[in-house]
């Protein structure tokens, strides 16, 4: 079994160094992760310049990869040619923060799986539902049976004919490895808050995207409920943003044959 691992967090972030030492001994492990915080970048990848990989020397995250770019970035050169074989599983996280609803379409950290998945290989993408790292160990023993639950689904060398793409959102708890696992949809939020404006030190105007908004769908069997009622939401993810249910209008609106 191989394992491809990265972030947007960043390879220096405590996240992914639990999440390489909660897969310890599931296989083997390579880390190919941005080598700065890439929060927000969602699928970008980067075109207009060249990019530098590094390996890290010492310390925790020896052995570990990092790359001049974005999240996709280091997933994608792993798999185009970086890495001489190729992943059997792509992880991502964990992530400092919850990436919910609307959130998983400007997620770096469900980029990096959803990377993975474009090239057919089954990922999940893993975060902790607050800032600050609080129960990190506790994330990382969730990671651990999340990743084991899905590892006989796995045929080590063999490319899989329908990979799936997972994302995983773990309450920052002390009981958090003992919380049941819900299947969920994504919830939807309100529009994110007001921009910020402030002045720089040479007054000028400078401004900041403003927090996200309070979720507005956040029903029964959503991400959103089920973390607010201490479960650990497990989200299939696709691909697909075709607007199936309103093909027919818009094939009568415009006057065009439906396929």
């Amino acid at each position: 079994m191989r394992i491809l691992i990265a972030n947007d967090d960043g390879y220096l972030a405590p996240g992914i160094a639990a999440l390489v030492q909660a897969c310890q001994g599931l296989g083997e492990i390579d880390v190919i992760a941005p080598e700065q915080n890439a929060s927000g970048t969602s699928n970008s990848l980067t075109l207009g310049r060249p990019l530098s990989v590094h390996e890290a020397h010492s310390g925790p995250q020896k052995g570990f990869k990092y790359v001049t770019g974005t999240p996709s970035d280091s997933v994608h050169i792993a798999l185009t040619g970086l890495m001489p074989h190729r992943p059997d599983l792509v992880l991502s996280g964990i992530n400092q923060g919850a990436n919910m609803g609307d959130d998983t379409l400007y997620s770096g950290t469900v980029a990096a799986a959803m990377e993975g998945f474009l090239f057919g290989v089954p990922a999940i993408a893993f975060s902790q539902v607050e800032k600050g790292w609080a129960h990190l160990d506790e994330a990382a023993a969730v990671v651990r049976k999340v990743v084991e639950s899905v590892l006989p689904l796995i045929v080590p060398g063999q490319r899989m004919a329908a990979p799936w793409l997972l994302n995983v959102n773990i309450p920052n708890r002390a009981d958090a490895a003992q919380l049941p696992w819900a299947t969920t949809r994504l919830g939807r939020r309100h529009a994110s808050e007001p921009m910020i404006r402030q002045l720089s030190p040479r007054g000028e105007p400078i401004y900041w995207i403003g927090p996200p908004g309070d979720a507005r769908e956040a029903g029964e069997g959503t991400d959103f409920h089920a973390v607010a009622n201490g479960q650990i939401s497990i989200t299939p993810l696709q691909t697909d943003l075709t607007d199936h249910a309103r093909m027919g209008d818009w094939a009568q609106r415009l006057g065009t044959r439906r396929p």
